[in-house]
């Protein structure tokens, strides 16, 4: 007699029953400080119940509940999954015993162990602080941030009322250190900032293309230029890029706080490094010179410096010349100093104007009758 065809739904339990034959032994009892996700059964004053994974459910005592701040003893409800603590793996009445408080807790542990290997920032709450710095609680644990590692410190408080002004207050930090046993949980905000600043400026140096226009803040200035945070990461202005005339130091130009519109000069990808103008996105005083000014022309401008061989005049649309030693006064002086000083403003004539070569030249010595003669033939407007 023929067998009869099996159906598909008896081909698929077969083959279900053959794999689990076949599958190997994976049942593992509970054992004490281990930690497993338990879903919630049931939820009553006696306890929770959970579902382990075991051929019992894990009971949670009230006791335990109360060790739960409000907010995450509301998420213990019949459905949620959370991570429990193997306290009695058996006890006296045969019951398996967990823990939610201490699951959490070493849950966060884990993650904290995680969080200092990737180096991802965490945001933390002030709680206290002591003389070495600041208490903050990240999810169930404690943690310190030491003073020497914040960067939200109000200078104008000593250090004690500084620390306590923070009270309450989130900070984002980096994990620096982690040691459960001595219940040791370091933050920094400062490596956190530097490690956001370095992801901003990569982001940046992958958007950001020359000849762009943007905003930013002057960050420092140096002799040699001026730092200016344009998003999370710095770029240099080079003296000789903050204004079309000579600046003797940047900070007679721009001053930390400032924000100021900048130019992308030039972008280093391998060196991570942005170089930055501000003087390309201000007029050329040496455009059209000409149609401004004359040879005998008489203007006012301001001494940015003075030197041995005479003092450095700046017009008001930026044009900087020479007033030469022996152009100053009558022309007999043996030194410039004090005649003029910086700052001052001084009444002068354009003796030599060469636009082709960038080069402005003045005088404070008076006409003779030649050069009065020409000024009084040429055209006026």
């Amino acid at each position: 007699m023929l067998d009869m065809p099996k159906t598909k739904q008896e081909r698929k339990r077969e083959v279900n029953f053959l794999e689990m034959l076949d599958a190997p032994f994976s049942y593992r009892p509970p054992r004490r400080g281990e930690i497993r996700w338990g879903t919630v059964l049931q939820v009553g004053k006696n306890g929770v119940l959970v579902d382990v994974g075991d051929k019992r459910d894990g009971i949670v005592p009230p006791q335990d509940l109360d060790q739960l701040e409000p907010e995450v003893r509301e998420q213990v409800k019949v459905g949620e999954v959370l991570p429990v603590y193997i306290l009695k793996p058996r006890d006296e009445d045969d019951n398996l015993v967990v823990s939610i408080s201490m699951g959490l807790r070493q849950y966060d542990w884990d993650k904290a162990r995680e969080l200092l290997e990737t180096g991802e920032l965490v945001e933390v709450v002030a709680t206290g602080q002591n003389k070495g710095g600041l208490l903050v609680r990240w999810r169930k644990l404690e943690g310190f941030v030491p003073f020497s590692h914040l960067i939200s410190i109000d200078s104008s408080l000593d250090r004690r009322d500084a620390l306590r002004a923070l009270r309450g207050h989130k900070l984002t930090v980096k994990v620096i250190e982690v040691n459960q046993e001595r219940r040791r949980l370091i933050f920094s905000e400062r490596a956190a900032q530097q490690e956001w600043r370095s992801h901003q400026k990569a982001k940046l140096m992958d958007e950001l293309q020359v000849g762009d226009v943007v905003e930013g803040i002057v960050t420092g200035i140096r002799d040699f230029g001026v730092f200016v945070d344009i998003g999370g990461a710095d770029g240099l202005i080079h003296v000789s890029e903050l204004a079309w005339h000579r600046v003797e130091h940047p900070r007679d130009v721009v001053s930390v706080g400032d924000k100021i519109q900048v130019y992308v000069l030039s972008l280093d990808r391998e060196k991570q490094r942005i170089a930055l103008s501000r003087k390309r996105l201000l007029p050329d005083p040496w455009e059209n010179v000409t149609e401004r000014y004359h040879e005998g022309q008489e203007v006012e401008g301001r001494v940015t410096n003075v030197v041995d061989f005479g003092a450095f005049i700046i017009l008001p649309d930026g044009l900087e010349g020479l007033l030469h030693l022996s152009e100053i006064g009558d022309g007999t002086l043996p030194e410039p100093y004090s005649y003029v000083r910086k700052g001052d403003v001084l009444k002068l004539r354009v003796s030599r104007l060469e636009p082709e070569k960038r080069r402005i030249s003045f005088t404070q010595r008076p006409m003779d009758a030649e050069e009065y003669d020409e000024e009084e033939e040429s055209p006026t407007d």
